[in-house]
């Protein structure tokens, strides 16, 4: 039994509990050397053994699942899945280090094991490959670019093109979503915070996204493990009475003083007081000494009097993270000793060898066992270990080399960088950071030194490790090195400081380095500065962008330079009196986005967004569509996040708010699994924005309030958010309020934007709502500019709206709503029509407002917008409409975000695997999302759903 972990218990039991009846869960167990988290995980193992009434109850409301859907329990059409322990022993079971368990029958638990290893190589998903080991065999059940993926990744195969590295998580994902369908799967990561980062990203992944699979994943990890996204558990030191129990149980033997000693020594650590009894006590004290330094000294002394044949059998076990005994056995004949010196190890109980894979009774063990040992006994086992790999793993041969290196080796370093190149192509990035900065640090030429370092550097923010990418940038700012490798840095430090909301900083290191490399790298210097104006316009500093723009200006002439200086202009020129010039060059360069359709997304990004700027929603709609699917398709989810969230901003101002919806909830999800504040913070503001046009104002409230609060968050953000405030007071009729709140629009910093258009006509609605038509003059004038500048239809149309609005003209209301209908834009159709139906009513037309007023109802129903139909309905009664009917909700809106997202993609054809590689969700949670859907619409078909209206 476990002792003081009875929380963390009930919890695991919860969700095993859950797989049995098809529910999946992920949780995190993070605590300190020795304090559990592998007898956490253990007892997970002999749980998915019992009888399923010994689990918790899957929605036990004291411990619910928080992964995948917790707000109702899922039905399944089979019995629930009694689970069997796994036997590692069992024919077909793997012999890989850390796998258990292929199903003795169809119906039992899988239990899938890894652990990472704090003295082993970095070898890109080895981790993942121990762990998927027993479930190879259904790999071509996967789509084919997923299994594609997947063996490249797992050196199965050569891929033709390297595999991206969400590709492999989702393919990851699909895989234990095939093999949860004979029964529930338990997979057990131990030591997650010494695995390799591909395979940690892989498995983190995949943890996110679990649904309806009846998987359960259990990551344990020290403190520096993070696991953004997941639940985590944290086993607290055992108090008094549990630590008592447990010695109790297992030393019963030992004398009162020396229980005493090793009660205090403990401090509570489960591991400590099941092994310091078994050592030399009386080893004196020295301070108040760490207790992980403590337990090292135990085991120093615990092995230190081995023979030493077993004690180097240990030292050589311990050195290579993949236990496999051929290469232990190998590496010892190599140092003249035979299979009798890993006998007499495993005699000792601190290692086991089974099959063909040795291993430890903990991992403490094993850091012991590496760590007691002098450096020159381990430089010679690594030294026998890379020879004995010569032939077999160019990697893992290279990584023991490394390991045996007591300076600096040029032979080593240049083989770390062809390491390094090979897990880049695996999209392992993490991995490729990590032997690029061991490289570097073996590179004996300061200049080749740097330049590896700067790959480090690079391929660390790629890998989402911000923290070490920070770390080694700041490394390579405070050497003397050639400008174009700074400007590289910075151009990363800047990415990672503006993502975690430091734009001010981001932007003056993105101006030095172009200024540091513009004599010499002048095309950089431009690329620098177009990322330096993208960050600053955010911030609203106009006149800090007007220095970037004269930066860039000053540059040698070059397509690059003229392209991008046209995006500075054409955003100023906006702001003069007359914005059509700037209009006209903003729309040249988002023409010119084929040119640069094999650019950086940072270059991309920014030159896309400028259709924004221009209001055009059908242009900046097509542009931002063709980078997300650029993005997904190459899993450069980061900037993915990005994009998704600008064209969910888009959408809003098109008026497609379900679509809005989905790409805010997405964008979301992705920038808290990759930490991304700034983008969470975007998010907001959409849903914000949405939730105000729907007239939830509660909703709408809170989330200004919190965002607000957000010391990340920037101008940009802040305009969205008091556009929110107003339109919620529009829809709500304060139209005093939302009067005095677009005006002070217009004293914003980014106040000259084309979607503000919009809050130009919200504006002079206000006034005439509020009895105060002379306060809409300024918005009239700006529509008027604004109407000329643009020529196209949709301003037209709000101009129309508002001349209607202030003279009573039934003619431009009635060519305003040709207009809106022409360009799709059917809330501000539905906006027009509220409007001309109250004239017409006021005309006692009531016919004619009548059949307004029901379009304009319809629509706003339709389109979510609640409290704009309700004063459509109000409005009808008014006109004579006996009994104003009940518009029946639109289908879509009867379904979630994600099941509706799952729906429009099967009722354009897509099968479960096509829809889960494009959502990042496992084939299994799609069909869940479609059987929920199906009963929510009342279809039994695909074919049924694409009859249905889903927009």
């Amino acid at each position: 039994m476990l002792y003081g972990r009875q929380r963390e218990e009930r919890r695991i039991s919860t969700l095993l509990a859950g797989a049995v009846h098809g529910q999946s869960g992920a949780v995190a167990v993070v605590a300190g050397p020795g304090e559990g988290k592998s007898a956490l995980l253990e007892r997970a193992a002999e749980l998915a053994g019992s009888r399923p009434e010994t689990l918790g109850a899957p929605g036990d409301p004291a411990h619910p699942p928080t992964i995948g859907d917790p707000t109702q329990p899922v039905g399944r059409a089979d019995p629930p899945r009694r689970g069997v322990s796994a036997d590692a022993d069992a024919p077909g079971a793997s012999g890989r280090p850390g796998s258990t368990g292929l199903r003795a029958d169809g119906a039992g638990w899988l239990v899938l094991r890894c652990t990472g290893m704090e003295t082993g190589a970095e070898l890109a998903f080895s981790g993942l490959r121990t762990l998927l080991e027993p479930a190879l065999g259904h790999r071509g059940s996967l789509p084919e670019p997923q299994g594609r993926a997947l063996a490249a990744a797992l050196g199965l195969a050569d891929g033709e093109r390297e595999p991206e590295r969400f590709l492999v998580g989702l393919a990851t994902l699909s895989l234990l979503a095939e093999v949860s369908a004979a029964g529930p799967v338990l997979c057990l990561i131990d030591d997650a915070q010494w695995l390799d980062q591909p395979s940690v990203d892989a498995l983190l992944f995949t943890a996110r996204r679990l649904g309806d699979e009846g998987i359960v994943v259990l990551f344990a990890g020290r403190p520096d493990f993070t696991a953004a996204g997941l639940e985590v558990l944290q086993p607290a030191p055992l108090d008094a009475q549990a630590a008592r129990a447990l010695l109790a149980e297992h030393s019963p033997e030992l004398p009162v003083e020396l229980r005493d000693r090793v009660l205090v020594e403990s401090a509570g650590n489960p591991l400590a007081l099941l092994e310091l009894p078994g050592m030399n006590l009386d080893s004196p004290p020295v301070g108040p000494l760490a207790l992980s330094e403590r337990l090292q000294s135990g085991y120093r002394e615990h092995i230190g009097d081995l023979p030493d044949p077993a004690r180097l059998a240990l030292l050589v076990s311990a050195a290579d993270e993949t236990g496999d005994l051929g290469l232990v056995l190998n590496a010892l004949a190599a140092l003249g000793f035979g299979a009798e010196a890993l006998a007499d190890a495993e005699r000792t109980t601190l290692v086991a060898v089974s099959g063909q894979t040795v291993s430890f009774r903990h991992p403490l063990v094993r850091a012991a066992a590496y760590r007691i040992a002098s450096e020159a006994e381990r430089v010679a086992v690594h030294s026998a270990m890379a020879d004995a790999l010569a032939a077999i793993d160019p990697d893992r041969r290279t990584w023991h080399r490394a390991a045996a290196a007591t300076g600096p080796d040029e032979s080593v370093a240049a083989a770390l960088e062809v390491s390094a190149l090979r897990a880049r192509d695996r999209t392992g990035y993490g991995a490729a950071a990590t032997a690029w900065e061991r490289s570097a640090q073996l590179t004996p030429d300061p200049g080749e030194r740097v330049r590896r370092l700067v790959c480090a550097v690079e391929t660390a923010s790629s890998a989402g490790q911000f923290a070490r990418a920070r770390r080694l940038g700041l490394q390579v700012t405070g050497l003397e090195t050639c400008p174009e490798f700074q400007a590289r840095v910075a151009s990363v430090l800047a990415h990672i400081e503006f993502e975690h909301g430091s734009p001010v900083t981001a932007h003056q290191r993105l101006r030095s380095a172009a200024a540091a490399v513009a004599a010499t790298a002048p095309d950089q210097a431009a690329a620098l500065l177009l990322d330096a104006g993208r960050i600053t316009w955010s911030t609203g500093d106009l006149t800090a962008f007007r220095h970037c723009r004269d930066l860039l200006a000053a540059l040698p002439t070059s397509p690059d330079r003229n392209s991008f200086l046209h995006a500075y202009d054409g955003l100023l020129g906006i702001y003069d009196d007359d914005p059509t010039p700037g209009i006209a060059l903003l729309r040249a360069v988002v023409a010119e986005q084929q040119r640069h359709r094999d650019r950086t997304p940072a270059i991309r990004f920014a030159l896309a967004t400028q259709a924004i700027m221009l209001g055009d929603v059908e242009t900046a709609r097509d542009v931002l569509s063709e980078l997300a699917e650029s993005c997904r398709l190459r899993g450069q989810l980061g900037w993915l996040a990005a994009v998704e969230l600008w064209l969910g901003t888009v959408e809003l101002i098109g008026g497609r708010f379900r679509e809005a919806t989905l790409l805010s909830v997405e964008g979301r999800r992705m920038g808290e699994s990759i930490d991304q504040p700034i983008r969470i913070v975007h998010a907001a503001a959409n849903l914000a924005l949405i939730a105000a046009i729907a007239g939830d104002e509660q909703r709408c409230l809170e989330l200004v309030e919190t965002t607000r609060a957000n010391p990340r968050a920037a101008a940009v953000h802040h305009g969205l958010l008091d556009w929110a405030v107003a339109q919620l007071d529009m829809a709500c009729g304060r139209h005093v309020s939302a009067l005095d709140r677009l005006e002070a629009l217009d004293r914003t910093p980014l106040y000259r934007h084309g979607q503000w258009v919009l809050a130009h006509a919200d504006r002079v609605e206000a006034a005439v709502r509020a009895n105060q038509p002379g306060r809409a003059a300024t918005a009239l004038a700006e529509l008027r500019v604004w109407a000329s500048a643009l020529q196209a239809p949709w301003a037209e149309a709000l101009l129309l709206r508002c001349l209607g609005l202030l003279h009573n003209d039934p003619a431009a209301f009635t060519r305003a709503l040709e207009l809106h209908a022409r360009q799709g834009r059917w809330f501000d159709r539905a906006r027009t029509g509220l409007l001309f139906g109250e004239w017409l009513r006021r005309e006692r037309r009531t016919a004619e407002a009548r059949a307004e007023l029901r379009d304009a109802l319809e629509a706003f129903e339709r389109l979510g917008a609640h409290a704009w139909a309700d004063r459509a309905r109000h409005e009808l009664r008014a006109a004579g409409e006996g009994a104003v009917p009940q518009v029946n909700p639109c289908m879509a809106e009867l379904l979630t975000p994600q099941e509706l997202q799952v729906t429009r993609l099967a009722a354009s054809g897509a099968t479960n695997k096509e829809i889960a590689a494009r959502l990042f969700l496992s084939p299994k949670t799609v069909g869940h999302h479609l059987s929920r859907a199906f009963r929510k619409l009342g279809v039994s078909s695909r074919v049924d759903l694409a009859r249905l209206e889903l927009d």
